[in-house]
């Protein structure tokens, strides 16, 4: 082993020697600096034993290990949309509206990605600010984000323009999957009822006119950020947007049918699939945030894990209390609402910290569901409201309490909660959590109204009525046919073969 690491260090010097030989040799036509800088790269390609691509490919400010992380943090991201918030809306759907919401969901994924490349990233992170007011940053240049230049260089973002050691594709890819999940979780509050069109309207209007302007006060150094306000991996601009939107969405579509309001969750198993995937996806969540990895990224992903899990007990053992017994519905319900509520917090405090705010998150989104909502009169199919939002605010709140010094110094030194002396912190995290739901509240009910002018909002009711045969053309179990009309039945039978004659005059 010894010899083996003696050969490495001759091969490296020998190396070295002839590389400073070339610039040498070569220093009346090159520049000292250039010289410098082609030697720097090579070195480093070297050490990070990338030297058989192209040195353009392996720049010096590139950490290919941060870079290999972040890529695979993106796609843990992405998998707790499709098909994790799938599945468990799914599952937790009617059986009759399975496909409808597991179909919102798919849609909303997509339609984000579109929206996001052609406007939605530069306005929500762009550099430099396209407005700014006495220098604070409220958003960036609604423009495309696909030249491949732009793409392949170092990742610049915010009113500052700050930089992480990634390709600015690896940013844009890690953003757009924290963009796709906000609505997707939004459509929890408006399931079964909601115009598949106005919908497919709804998701890159909202993601546009919402999400990207929030992350950009919050994520990318915004005005908000620089009052001193936090937000770790998406407790507001995430949770909160999702949770005030699915209130604000849910009033402006109106309610399901009189029959079907109440939860009626068809599949236990598809939920459980669903919350695992969602629960270990959130690793890379919050595990990602760092852009790098890093310290914090492990302390992170650990904070994650923990405020879950006792989340998850907690809840648990409010439905023994309360309702008088333990359920998976509950059980999962628990796990979501603490991982939300960790996750403005999960890079800021440490491990016991991480477990009051479970306790925390595991009861009074509980409370809020159970006692809060009921009082509140808006059909918000699947709580998106207590889960999301309340659970939300609560983990922005307690981030302002609990900010640890100990940890913070690893990503973001000199933040400090009240519980370390910096009261402002808990007044200022209050303060942004007012201005997300206000902004996203009027925004979102304001969008509705003006999409139900064109299209409506809520499918016709004798497509509720049948589900998503009537919607879809396509059903999640081969047993529901039997219990649709005969009349639905001859209905699409004779509009597709009209379809296919057309297709087989006019080929083209």
């Amino acid at each position: 082993m010894k010899q083996w690491k003696i050969k490495a260090i001759i091969i490296s010097q020998i190396i070295l020697f002839l590389l400073i030989s070339n610039v040498l040799a070569h220093s009346q036509t090159t520049s000292n600096s250039t010289a410098i800088q082609q030697l720097n790269q090579t070195v480093q390609s070297i050490l990070n034993r990338t030297s058989a691509y192209p040195a353009v490919a392996v720049p010096s400010w590139l950490d290919t290990g941060s870079n290999a992380w972040m890529l695979t943090a993106a796609t843990f991201v992405g998998l707790q949309s499709v098909p994790g918030v799938a599945l468990y809306y799914a599952g937790l759907s009617k059986k009759k509206y399975a496909v409808n919401s597991a179909l919102m969901i798919f849609y909303a994924f997509a339609a984000v990605l579109v929206i996001w490349m052609i406007a939605g990233y530069n306005f929500g992170f762009g550099y430099p600010a396209l407005l700014s007011i006495k220098g604070y940053g409220i958003f960036g240049y609604p423009v495309p984000a696909w030249s491949g230049l732009f793409e392949a260089s170092q990742t610049t973002y915010g009113p500052s323009g700050a930089h992480a050691n990634i390709p600015t594709a690896t940013f844009i890819f890690f953003q757009f999957v924290f963009a796709a999940i906000t609505p997707i979780l939004l459509a929890g509050g408006v399931l079964e009822r909601m115009n598949f069109k106005a919908w497919m309207v709804f998701v890159p209007l909202w993601s546009l006119l919402v999400y990207s302007p929030v992350a950009y006060w919050l994520f990318a150094g915004g005005w908000l950020n620089q009052m001193g306000a936090v937000d770790f991996s998406g407790g507001y601009v995430i949770h909160v947007d999702a949770g005030i939107g699915a209130l604000a969405a849910a009033l402006a579509v109106g309610p399901r049918l009189a029959s079907e309001r109440k939860l009626e969750a068809h599949s236990l198993p598809l939920i459980l699939v669903g919350a695992g995937l969602i629960w270990l996806g959130w690793d890379g969540f919050n595990g990602g945030d760092p852009l790098g990895a890093t310290i914090d990224a492990a302390i992170a992903v650990l904070n994650t894990n923990i405020a879950t899990a006792v989340s998850a007990v907690v809840w648990i053992l409010m439905d023994m209390k309360f309702l008088g017994k333990p359920t998976l519905i509950g059980a999962t319900s628990g796990a979501i609402t603490g991982l939300v509520a960790i996750t403005p917090a999960a890079g800021y405090v440490n491990g016991w910290e991480s477990a009051l705010i479970g306790i925390a998150s595991g009861s009074i989104p509980w409370m809020a569901l159970y006692w809060l909502e009921p009082k509140l009169r808006v059909d918000d199919t699947l709580g998106v409201f207590s889960t999301h939002g309340i659970a939300g605010i609560l983990g922005g709140l307690l981030t302002g309490v609990f900010a640890n010094p100990a940890v913070t110094q690893f990503v973001a030194p000199g933040l400090r909660g009240a519980l370390y002396g910096n009261l402002y912190q808990l007044g200022i995290q209050a303060l942004a959590a007012v201005i997300v739901c206000v902004y996203d509240f009027a925004i979102t009910f304001g969008l509705l109204k003006l999409i139900g002018i064109f299209i409506p909002l809520q499918a016709p009711p004798q497509d509720l009525a049948i589900g998503d045969y009537a919607i879809h053309g396509e059903v999640a179990y081969s047993e529901l046919l039997a219990s649709i009309p005969e009349t639905v039945k001859v209905k699409e039978q004779t509009i597709l073969p009209k379809e296919e004659e057309k297709e087989e005059k006019d080929p083209e």
